[in-house]
């Protein structure tokens, strides 16, 4: 009987934690910064000199 216990715990653990991870997902793309393409270039290269890329 304590083994049926043990597996119907790890069960609802293992179900729990899929949901909690799942949960914190989608409340990290809820909060996104949407933008152009563009904008995402220039985000995603701040390491270069905007003004030597005009040139």
């Amino acid at each position: 009987m304590a083994e049926v216990g043990v597996v119907v715990l790890f069960l609802l653990l293992g179900i729990g934690a899929s949901l909690l991870l799942y949960w914190l997902v989608r409340a990290e793309h809820d909060d996104r910064e949407v933008m152009d393409r563009a904008s995402a270039e220039r985000v995603a290269r701040r390491d270069t000199d905007e003004d030597h890329d005009r040139r």
